[in-house]
């Protein structure tokens, strides 16, 4: 068994690179969603992500995908799906901003889960640096009393799910490559999320069609970065790069729809971009 590596430039250059492709992925789901119910949009970005691997099943068999971890597969689908739906369901009852706020905020909880689970080291300047991120997200939110309210329990269990995924990544990184956790995820996420589509599926244009085809196409490959993002780094090391999804959104928000920061955003973006940067270079050699 290899033993998880631990570099985090990398680490964090790939979160990186992946926080920028989960947030073109959100202005994607935010053109498709004003058409298409949630249920399909579900199943679409996850069924595509087991197409996106056909190539490889066609060419190389199912070698590549054998796995003796299917338990922690099953495990990792589980928290992740559910992050999902939780996420989307805040998305739909929550203002725009708060849900925003718990999309974000999963890196807070990922070095405190990272250290209860995997007794991966955890510092104050690993929790400060979350809590700064977590400080810009709110700044740029602008959240309203509704945070505060019994249905933001939904969107904390979304985060606290999402980080749990997160670290369930690194536990499987020892054995699992990258593109094999992100083939389970889609084919076990795909096959659960395929039953609400008994009662809630709706027939979908062309263009429908391709907003979600580029979505879960951009999902897929964006996993695949990640997964191996945390599979080169302690989460509570570079969980905080992750942050940068939402400065990525607002500029995608401004070139897409023209939709201009305020002081208050810029200055939140700038806290964000400060905790990621400081989380990877500020440490111990």
């Amino acid at each position: 068994m290899n033993q998880r590596s631990v570099r985090p430039l990398q680490g964090a250059a790939l979160l990186a690179l992946s926080a920028l492709l989960f947030s073109c992925m959100g202005v994607l789901i935010r053109e498709a969603s004003a058409t298409v119910n949630n249920e399909n949009i579900v199943f679409f970005r996850n069924i595509v992500g087991v197409i996106f691997f056909l190539p490889l099943l066609l060419s190389k068999g199912l070698k590549p995908f054998k796995t003796k971890r299917l338990k922690s597969h099953l495990m990792r689908t589980s928290y992740g799906l559910a992050a999902m739906y939780c996420f989307f369901y805040a998305i739909a009852h929550l203002p725009l901003a708060d849900a925003m706020v718990f999309t974000y905020s999963a890196p807070v909880f990922t070095p405190i889960i990272a250290y209860l689970w995997l007794k991966e080291p955890l510092t104050r300047r690993m929790l400060a640096f979350s809590l700064l991120g977590l400080i810009g997200v709110i700044l740029v939110a602008k959240p309203s009393d509704a945070l505060f309210s019994n249905l933001s329990l939904v969107g904390l269990a979304a985060s606290l799910l999402a980080a749990t995924a997160f670290v369930s990544i690194r536990e499987m990184s020892d054995t699992e490559p990258a593109y094999r956790m992100v083939f389970y995820f889609a084919l076990f996420s795909s096959l659960i999320s395929a039953v609400p589509l008994l009662w809630a599926w709706q027939p979908l244009s062309s263009e429908q069609l391709l907003l979600l085809c580029a979505a879960g196409l951009v999902a897929a490959l964006a996993q695949i970065i990640m997964s191996r993002a945390y599979s080169l780094a302690p989460p509570g090391l570079i969980g905080p790069v992750a942050y940068l999804a939402i400065v990525f959104a607002g500029v995608l928000s401004l070139l897409r729809w023209g939709e201009v920061p305020d002081l208050t955003s810029i200055f939140g973006a700038v806290l964000i971009f400060t905790a990621s940067m400081l989380s990877v270079f500020w440490r111990k050699h």
